[in-house]
């Protein structure tokens, strides 16, 4: 299945440069096993805030859900999914 994961940062603003700077390398390392793994398979910026958006492939909700788990930064993200289909014209 297919999902558009919809992500805002919630970090607090006062967290020490050094924990950011840990949880950034933290984040696009599980980025990188992601995508090898075939699980991330695109990830856009949204411009001017600090969010994200993925197209993810796993199996169900239930494995999406560990992996976004899996991500450093999921205590402090506020997520948005929406399951997505194949349209037919795209057959």
């Amino acid at each position: 299945m297919e999902f558009l994961v919809r992500a805002e940062n919630t970090l607090p603003a006062d967290t020490p440069e050094e924990e950011r700077a840990r949880l950034k390398k933290g984040e696009r390392a599980r980025a990188d096993e992601l995508r090898a793994a075939g699980n991330l398979k695109r990830l856009w910026r949204v411009p001017g805030r600090n969010a994200t958006i993925g197209l993810y492939e796993v199996a169900d909700a239930t494995e999406l859900h560990d992996v976004l788990a899996s991500l450093p930064m999921f205590p402090w993200l506020d997520v948005t999914v929406e399951a997505v289909a194949t349209h037919p014209q795209e057959q």
